[in-house]
């Protein structure tokens, strides 16, 4: 029997599906991994909360030696800011309208916090938005390595850094993010070498105005591995904390770190071939497609091959026994930062059988 299917065995009395379930002996590990990675090779670890939005969980991270945390918008961050995290660094190139000046301000007052920006216009917002305490901000520049995301031309990071400074902002290194290295197997190492080269000529940006550019940011779960050159001062990993199937078949986990997984119900059999478990666009979101399918079976070839709203539908081969209604089953998720956002706690396990539920306290906040 497959490890996952044991351990929903031994609480499956005492959830509801669906509900995701957290090993929190084996996500434990994946967290000591990364620290233990990220010390031997003189970098300080940011994990990015995005994946998790869970406090508890983002104090084992510090407990473990992360220097703070990497949030993607401002709620995210005002979760752990006001949960006592006194380090916090929005990676995204916020534009501060609406309340978020206001936010942003208040945030600075309780944290240390760091901002992205990649413009000159958002920089002055971001100043204005600080009002007479300027100083409070610190600015990291973002720089595109061919994501083709957000992000400047790696070399005007110096000239957006001086503008930052002119303002009063305090501007203290760049960051940047690999996402084309989750575009396929073989393209991890490329899309970190693309990293490395854009924080290179941005750096360079820096001195070439007579600025240090003190932090070096690289991102991401897929391409940590090899973002390890001596120019690097801090990794922003995230989804190395449950691991998914993405990541598993990049090669970047194995299937034995994987921490979540999703307890889903058998509730028809009526299709030769296919059974509908009680999960759909709902919990899991549409990562995926057809030929990959959107989840995949703990133990078995069986993959989600098609969502609807509460309906998951699972094509089991022939040469599979095909699960009875009723049966509860793991499933593991391509992409496992949108699952937990789905829902309003974790439960969280260990090869005891004890359960906790963790509230997910940043659920649902998007600004």
């Amino acid at each position: 029997m497959h490890r996952l299917q044991r351990a929903l065995d031994a609480l499956v009395d005492r959830v509801d599906t669906p509900a995701p379930i957290v090993l929190i002996d084996v996500m434990q590990q994946n967290i000591d991994r990364m620290q233990h990675f990220a010390v031997r090779h003189n970098l300080q670890l940011r994990p990015h909360v995005k994946t998790h939005k869970c406090v508890e969980i983002g104090r084992l991270q510090i407990e473990a030696g992360a220097v703070g945390i990497t949030a993607g918008n401002v709620g995210e961050a005002e979760v752990f800011a006001e949960a006592g995290f006194g380090d916090v660094f929005l990676a995204y190139p916020v534009w501060p309208a609406g309340t978020k000046g206001e936010r942003i301000r208040q945030l600075a007052r309780i944290t240390r916090l760091r901002v992205g920006a990649d413009n000159v216009a958002a920089i002055d917002a971001l100043a204005d938005a600080m009002g007479d305490e300027p100083e409070r901000l610190q600015i990291v520049v973002e720089v595109d390595c061919g994501a083709g995301r957000s992000g400047a031309p790696p070399e005007t990071a110096g000239d957006l850094a001086l503008a930052a400074r002119k303002r009063g902002l305090v501007p203290v290194g760049v960051y940047t993010y690999p996402g084309h290295g989750s575009s396929g197997p073989g393209v991890r190492e490329l899309a970190a070498r693309d990293q490395e080269v854009a924080l290179t000529a941005a750096v360079r940006s820096f001195a070439g105005v007579g600025m240090t550019a003190e932090v070096v940011s690289a991102g991401s779960t897929p391409t940590v591995a090899f973002s390890t050159t001596s120019l690097i001062t801090e990794i922003r990993p995230g989804e190395y904390v449950f691991c998914d199937m993405n990541n598993t078949r990049l090669g970047a986990c194995d299937e034995d770190q994987i921490a979540l997984f999703v307890a889903a119900t058998v509730v028809s059999d009526r299709v030769p071939g296919q059974v509908i478990l009680d999960i759909g666009t709902k919990a899991l979101g549409r990562e995926g497609n057809p030929r990959l399918g959107y989840g995949q079976i703990a133990g078995m070839k069986a993959v989600l091959s098609k969502l609807n709203e509460y309906h998951g539908f699972l094509t089991v081969p022939p040469e599979e026994r095909r699960p009875g209604v009723g049966t509860v089953l793991p499933m593991v998720p391509n992409h496992v930062c949108p699952i937990v956002n789905n829902f309003e706690e974790l439960v969280v396990t260990d090869s005891q059988g004890t359960t906790l539920r963790w509230p997910v306290a940043a659920r649902g906040l998007l600004s």
